[in-house]
């Protein structure tokens, strides 16, 4: 098959599309002919290694995953001799190392295809879409008519977090810079605060739950607006740190929020579950949830993908058609 190899890490430069061999089919595993992918900041860690703390997981000295890519979206081609809830030619979607290729084996980060998206819509959901929810229900534990901030509205899972919020009964402030308020706003968000302009620590608003996905605020600010009995959950934060990345911005204001009686969840790297998948697929053939893709591309320009994201302020995902439009 073909796929995006790096040797080591760095640019976008340092990507070569070879032919390597198709991933082993596990028993309990299934084997998927990838059509389309997606890019995350999880894809930009593992191809620069930075934080260098990420090289726990990418490699200490070279990448310790060969084939770039996360998320995404195809056909069932095999299924292990174990597996009884999918068949050869499903549509599925979901999450692993190594999408930036023709295949991926997979085991329990899967789920059918929302069937009214297309497959390149479908690869922009798992990373940024399952982030959104587990941070919302899981850490947030957002509850109807609750009052929910997103800082940081605008990106791939600031638009998820948006509709997620408004799917869950609560009402929304989405806070995002002038090009993307109407974006936001055409979301569901039942207020838009344009940073440029308004500035939501000094509003007066109070909000019981807070998703800092911009990272761009001290605990001071944010518990100026939070709640007494509120919840800040942090996903993302300032990178300029390369040994730490938003982490030790982030550790930084759960420390000092620990004498309050606020609560702050901190950076968490969403696990991608069947059943998460499954809940985001009902969601959005209800009509309730959509992915924003700011642009798509051919699979030959993988590395102009990983350029645009990591220029940053992106609205929504930047979504990659592996398989040239035969799906």
């Amino acid at each position: 098959m073909k796929a995006f190899v790096y040797d080591r890490f760095g640019t976008p430069e340092v990507l070569d599309l070879r032919d390597i061999e198709s991933p082993a089919l596990a028993d309990d595993g299934v084997l998927v002919r990838v059509h389309a992918s997606s890019v995350n900041p999880l894809d930009w860690h593992m191809l620069t290694g930075t934080p260098y703390l990420a090289r726990a997981q990418a490699g200490l000295r070279k990448p310790r995953h060969g084939v770039l890519g996360t998320d995404f979206a195809g056909t069932v081609e095999a299924v292990g001799k174990d597996v009884t809830h999918f068949g050869i030619g499903d549509d599925v979607y979901g999450a692993r190392n190594g999408a930036f290729g023709d295949y991926v084996s997979v085991r329990k980060s899967i789920a059918q295809k929302p069937s009214n998206l297309t497959f390149e819509e479908a690869a922009a959901v798992p990373v940024a879409g399952v982030t959104a929810l587990q941070a919302l229900r899981d850490k947030g534990k957002v509850t109807p008519g609750q009052t929910v901030l997103v800082n940081g509205a605008s990106g791939g899972v600031g638009t998820f977090t948006v509709q997620l919020a408004k799917a869950l009964g609560a009402n929304v402030t989405g806070v995002c810079s002038t090009p993307h308020v109407e974006t936001v706003r055409a979301l569901g968000a039942d207020e838009v605060l344009d940073y440029t302009r308004d500035d939501f620590a000094t509003a007066g608003k109070r909000y019981d739950l807070i998703v800092d996905i911009a990272g761009n605020r001290s605990w001071a600010e944010l518990k100026r607006v939070l709640s007494a009995r509120g919840t800040l959950v942090i996903v993302g934060g300032p990178k300029t740190n390369r040994w730490v990345g938003p982490l030790g911005d982030a550790v930084g204001r759960r420390l000092v929020a620990i004498p309050d009686r606020r609560t702050v969840a901190a950076p968490f790297i969403a696990a991608i579950k069947g059943p998460d998948l499954v809940a985001l697929k009902e969601l959005i053939e209800a009509g309730k949830v959509t992915p924003v893709v700011e642009r798509r591309y051919d699979f030959a320009d993988v590395p102009d993908a990983l350029r645009r994201l990591g220029k940053g302020h992106l609205e929504g995902k930047l979504v990659i058609d592996v398989a040239g439009g035969e799906a």
